[in-house]
């Protein structure tokens, strides 16, 4: 008993094209698997430049806990502070110098922590995409203790654990922000959704 091919044989060309889609569709399924989407798929370049700005800020941070940015060198801002108030009393001064040396702690590492956010929130490992501010943080940690291990081999520098708590501090504050950014976006997006559209008379 033979099976009826509903004229197929007639239409050379209706076969043809059903024969074309089935190699389409098997080199598909061959280049891109079902449980892999789009947004996983990244070119090697992607991860250059979400990583290049992080390890270009470490190397500067490095840098710097050498001599760079030493107590002698950073004192050049209490000589514009004195030529400007030539009455500000020392201990003023050194007030002054403390204060900018513990902002820049906070400053370099809120930057630092912010790429790398930047790096993680695009990641193509799933553990760094969905747990980036606890990486981003731990990162930014783990880099301030080594930041300073490193200072006190410099003998203009001194180690010491509170700045590794200050630069903590930095990105830790740098990453709520971002937090907070995300949720008043987040809420926006959700208000735009949730508004009637009005119609046009």
């Amino acid at each position: 008993m033979s099976t009826p091919n509903c004229g197929l044989d007639q239409l050379p060309d209706l076969a043809n094209l059903q024969t074309d889609c089935m190699i389409v569709e098997t080199m598909r399924s061959q280049t891109v698997p079902p449980h892999q989407s789009s947004k996983q798929i990244r070119p090697g370049g992607s991860r250059f430049w979400r990583y290049a700005p992080l390890v270009l800020w470490a190397v500067l941070i490095f840098i710097g806990s050498g001599n760079v940015l030493s107590a002698a060198h950073t004192s050049i801002i209490l000589r514009a502070v004195r030529w400007l108030f030539p009455n500000v009393r020392d201990e003023s001064l050194a007030v002054l110098h403390l204060l900018v040396r513990k902002a820049g702690h906070l400053t370099e590492y809120a930057v630092f922590a912010t790429l790398a956010a930047r790096a993680f929130r695009a990641s193509s490992h799933d553990l760094l995409r969905r747990h980036w501010v606890g990486c981003s943080l731990l990162l930014a940690i783990v880099y301030a203790l080594t930041d300073e291990w490193h200072q006190s081999f410099v003998p203009s520098r001194t180690a010491s654990i509170y700045d590794s708590l200050i630069d903590s501090i930095g990105g830790f504050a740098a990453l709520c922000a971002i937090r907070i950014r995300d949720h008043k976006f987040k809420l926006r997006q959700d208000k735009n959704r949730s508004a009637p559209v009005r119609s046009e008379r």
